[in-house]
């Protein structure tokens, strides 16, 4: 008996004879899905037009504890030169949220479908896929999720697909899996950021946050995708707040300089779920929602896909009400939002000015969406996938349950660093680094050794540091860590992440040093969870994918019990 998103599944009984022969067709079923190539799908990678309304991306759902999908990734280029890529499914959505239930299967099949370019670089063995990277190359990470990081599962520093070639994942997502929004985006280190510039990036829901957070019960959700991209050519810079990237909302272009938002529909009166990932490469986030430019309080449900307040075992979540939120690249945030009343003249979903540090990039005020009421349902959105479930059931065990009291077993201390290639030439390329303290800082290979060994079972405490000229994003796969303290954390005459002490988080910021060097190093303290099943080689990184694909990402092998 199989739990699903549907209800059950009973299996009659089989006779050796009959299951074995039922294991053997569906094993060549997948093997013959993982071999048939994925067809590219005319016109990919569709942008809509400044200021459309935002629908929710196509959904697709697990029936009977799987969900299978199929990509084919695909590349063009826009009318300002862009170069655009996306995962087109066989019908023509591009990169729709992918729905599961903890317990689930899901079932990948890709097919590289970008022009072949050189080989760039050889992966040693074991690899995963192709032995050669080239400029092509493809994977997919499952961001946040708790999966194996064993080859067909999240696998990213050796595996590569590359043009022509197709690859099955197939993760299995633990039954104690944090509800909430995750996303998937290539990861292939040096071309990580072009991917995610060029909009390759999804959201993937875990089901059944309304077992730990009621409030969200049968409310209508909105999937939030905030990407960035390279300004167009054209664009006037010559005055003004000028951003280093344009930003979207859903794909739909806020451009500078006209800045023109994205339209958000609400009932009138209306309380909504908004799910936001900051999907973006390089661009931080301080996301607030205005009336005629007065901040207003917004309910935070979760982030970084596990619920607000809810690992401490009571396996209920605890709302967290705020009137901004820093999201940093990679990280997401669902929160309830209340529809503006009749009053208000301009409603908005907007992004405050971040300070990054003198060699940070310029993330200025935007604003993402005008909020539009309607006084009846029919405002037009249609989407496949609007609301939240209003079935309630008793929460499963949460993964991290028990941590805060765990005996930690050792403690570490990281930095964030960066030098110029050339001390000679202040224009050569910048190497980025993330080293434990007392190792040499080496920029990421992946052929490199481990830099972090450690077991399963071990519970540590890491001191998180970074001691350069602008804002860095700690970020580590395969485990949430628990946010113990934040020093140095202010913006915006606020701490940066109203409610982060004490959460579960893949993705945190640490702000920059101002090279004073009587003044401390701004710094995050987290504990580290190696107590769940996931053994094997993984990473840790700055999810700003400049400094990632410059080097600033090292392994950690976790090994068995």
């Amino acid at each position: 008996m199989i739990n699903s998103r549907r209800g059950l599944l009973r299996i009659p009984h089989l006779t050796p004879k009959i299951f074995l022969g039922v294991v053997l067709f569906l094993c060549a079923q997948l093997c013959v899905q993982a071999q048939t190539p994925i067809r590219p799908v005319a016109n990919p990678c569709p942008r809509p037009a400044a200021g459309s309304v935002v629908h929710n991306p196509h959904s697709l759902f697990s029936s009977n504890g799987v969900l299978t999908v199929n990509f084919s990734y695909q590349t063009r280029t826009d009318s300002d030169g862009r170069t655009l890529f996306c995962f087109m499914t066989p019908d023509g959505f591009q990169n729709p949220t992918l729905h599961v239930n903890p317990g689930d299967h899901l079932i990948v099949n890709v097919t590289n479908n970008t022009p072949s370019t050189p080989v760039q670089m050889v992966v040693n063995q074991p690899n995963c896929g192709a032995s050669a990277m080239t400029g092509s190359s493809m994977n997919i990470h499952y961001h946040g999720t708790n999966t194996s990081p064993t080859c067909h599962q999240d696998e990213v520093i050796k595996t590569l697909i590359n043009s022509g070639q197709t690859f099955q994942y197939n993760l299995a997502f633990p039954t104690d899996e944090p509800p909430g929004l995750y996303w998937y985006h290539p990861h292939v280190h040096g071309i990580a950021e072009a991917a995610l510039q060029g909009g390759a990036s999804g959201a993937l829901i875990v089901e059944g946050i309304q077992n730990l957070q009621p409030a969200v019960k049968g409310l209508r959700h909105r999937v939030l995708i905030v990407r960035d991209q390279n300004l167009a050519p054209t664009a006037d810079t010559s005055s003004g707040a000028v951003p280093s990237w344009d930003i979207t909302l859903n794909s739909i272009p806020i451009a500078f300089p006209a800045l023109t938002p994205a339209i958000l529909h609400m009932r009138t009166g209306e309380k909504q779920f908004w799910r936001l990932s900051n999907s973006s490469a390089d661009s931080i986030l301080d996301v607030q929602v205005q009336f005629d430019g007065v901040p207003q309080t917004i309910q935070v449900v979760g982030i970084d896909a596990v619920p607000a307040n809810s690992q401490d075992g009571t396996r209920q979540g605890k709302l967290v009400p705020v009137t901004h939120f820093v999201v940093p690249p990679a990280g997401r945030v669902e929160f309830i939002a209340t529809a503006p009343p009749s009053t208000v003249k301009l409603a908005q979903l907007v992004t405050l000015n971040i300070p990054t540090g003198p060699a940070g990039d310029s993330d200025p005020d935007r604003p993402l969406a005008t909020i539009k009421t309607f006084s009846t349902d029919n405002d037009g959105d249609g989407d496949n996938d609007d609301a939240v479930s209003a079935t309630q059931s008793t929460p499963n065990a949460q993964r991290f349950e028990g941590l805060s009291t765990a005996n930690v077993t050792a403690h570490r201390t990281l930095y964030f660093s960066e030098v110029i290639s050339n001390p000679a030439d202040p224009n050569s390329p910048t190497n980025f680094f993330i080293t434990v303290d007392g190792a040499t800082p080496v920029l990421f290979d992946a052929n490199n050794p481990p830099a972090i060994t450690t077991h399963q079972g071990a519970v540590e405490d890491w001191v998180i540091q970074n001691r350069a000229p602008e804002h860095h994003e700690f970020h580590f796969h395969q485990i949430h860590f628990k946010v113990l303290s934040q020093n140095n954390f202010e913006v915006n005459g606020s701490v940066q992440a109203p409610g982060l002490t004490g959460q579960f988080l893949d993705m945190i910021q640490v702000p920059y040093w101002d090279g004073d060097p009587t003044h401390p190093y701004p710094s995050v303290t987290v504990r580290m969870d190696f107590r769940g099943p996931d053994v094997g080689d993984f990473v840790y990184h700055c999810h700003i994918l400049g400094h990632e694909d410059n080097g600033m990402m090292a392994i950690i092998r976790v090994l068995p019990q």
